[in-house]
């Protein structure tokens, strides 16, 4: 390009470049770039000019070129596609007419920050250092799947509108980032795609505002990410995906309010991950899908628990904070699977842990007659003879209960009213409490059972005796192999 066709506005540019010099064309620091498309020929910059200074700009012995601009209307295609650039670009609060054309470009390093874009192509682009987009409103789809970015990539407070095209609005699937994704404050109209993504860092989704009902707003699934994946006070309306996910640190999700009627509203299935915090929060309106994932901490909250969960093998060493557990078992009635046993043996063994061995045994026991409820009737006929004379094995003063008060009625019945001796001669002194633990007791004897026989209504009680003996010591027996065989 001759410089002679150069406007007055491009002719500042074009000697700025080779000394890295910036060029700033606002009359305003709180100028509102939105209004760009009204801006005149005087700071009006063609993408044709930025483009020829990128691939041939003049040059000045000792300097280093940078193209750096701020406050201008770029028009026309900025087409950097393909193409390997060794300068720094900045473009800073323009206003582009057109989407960026940076597919599988190589940069030293980009800077968009507040500014205004149709949209972005930069699939598979390529930066050595920092990709920053802080404060950029897209009004179009963000292409950046496969790119690789050996820096960090800034997307805060930016925001992101594709709420009816049939693409994701920011697509950073499978992106590489060799430090953090940092987007505190994102705003998000449509898909925000991270599959398969791969983060160094962290990945700073604070206070983002996420926005796709019914559909996902997050999707996530086997993102790889060796720091937390932070979302704080974030909103979304849609579901979060992270099936698959691997995640070194902290998944943390306090204060965050999500919504996904109907559906799941996170769907963490199959994950790996250090520490996830679920906690001061609204409960979640969806489901809250935990399935076969591992962590080593699980702070949950029983506040935040939604009407429906999915936890079946689901693996956590720590459940924080310490709770009754009464407090807890209410989320695995809601389990969307029905009785999921794994569930109950991950919370009693998260118990045992701490010595907290009550609460385990109200979980084992609350285990049980969940059992019941999936049983026969004759089964669960059994359960609840269990449950009322032992606790199922959970309650063994519960069997000295019941055996201290049939004994005492009985003793009380015999000692009234003395059953007839079978042989008079022969039978020993008649003792009506030992003749009631005979009765009660099916294998220790006292030798007063063989000796006197009742009578009427008093035969009738010692036969109610003896059924009750047989089936407190069933259940006794029962429930101490099942106390023994989970130690």
């Amino acid at each position: 390009m001759e410089i002679d066709d150069l406007t007055p506005a491009e002719l500042r540019v074009w000697r700025a470049f080779p000394r890295g010099e910036s060029v700033n064309f606002r009359e305003a620091d709180d100028e509102n770039t939105a209004h760009g498309h009204a801006w005149g020929p005087e700071r009006t910059v063609r993408a044709a000019v930025l483009r020829a200074l990128l691939l041939n700009g003049p040059r000045e012995d000792g300097e280093i070129p940078a193209l750096k601009l701020a406050g201008a209307r770029i028009t026309g295609v900025l087409a950097l596609h393909y193409g390997t650039f060794d300068h720094a670009i900045r473009l800073s609060h323009c206003y582009f007419e057109d989407v960026p054309l940076l597919y599988g470009a190589r940069l030293r390093q980009l800077n968009l920050s507040d500014s205004v874009l149709p949209g972005l192509t930069a699939a598979t682009l390529k930066v050595e250092g920092v990709l920053r987009m802080t404060d950029c409103r897209f009004l179009g789809p963000v292409r950046l799947g496969g790119a690789q970015i050996s820096g960090a990539l800034f997307l805060d407070r930016a925001a992101c509108g594709a709420p009816d095209a049939e693409e994701p609005a920011l697509q950073l699937n499978h992106m590489s980032i060799g430090d953090d994704l940092w987007a505190p404050g994102l705003g998000a109209e449509g898909e925000v795609r991270l599959t398969g993504a791969s983060v160094a860092g962290a990945v700073n989704l604070n206070e983002a505002r996420l926005v796709h009902p019914g559909r996902p707003a997050l999707d996530a699934e086997t993102l790889t990410v060796e720091g937390d994946v932070l979302m704080r006070h974030a909103r979304v309306r849609g579901w979060i995906g992270l099936r698959g996910a691997r995640i070194a640190g902290r998944l943390d999700l306090s204060y965050a309010h999500l919504v996904n009627p109907g559906d799941a509203a996170l769907r963490a299935s199959s994950c790996t991950i250090g520490e996830l915090w679920l906690r001061k929060g609204t409960p979640m309106e969806g489901t809250l899908n935990l399935r076969r994932t591992q962590t080593e901490v699980l702070f949950l909250e029983p506040e935040v628990v939604p009407h429906e969960v999915l936890l079946s093998n689901l693996g956590y060493t720590t459940l924080t904070p310490h709770e009754p557990a009464e407090r807890r078992l209410p989320m695995l009635e809601r389990d969307g699977d029905g009785y999921v046993p794994h569930a109950y043996e991950q919370l009693t063994a998260s118990y045992l842990r701490i010595g907290d061995d009550r609460a385990a045994r109200v979980v084992q026991l609350a285990k049980q007659r969940r059992h019941r409820r999936t049983l026969p009737w004759y089964g669960r006929l059994w359960g609840h003879v269990q449950d009322a004379t032992v606790g199922y094995g959970f309650r063994p003063l519960r069997a000295c209960g019941w055996l201290l008060s049939l004994l005492a009625v009985g003793s009380l019945a015999y000692a009234l009213h003395h059953p007839r001796a079978l042989k008079p001669s022969e039978a020993p002194h008649f003792d009506a409490v030992f003749y009631t633990l005979d009765l009660l007791l099916p294998v220790i004897s006292f030798g007063q059972e063989g000796a006197f026989a009742p009578e009427g209504w008093y035969q009738t009680l010692s036969y109610a005796l003896v059924i009750a003996g047989w089936i407190l010591a069933t259940t006794v027996f029962a429930g101490v192999t099942r106390t023994v065989s989970r130690q």
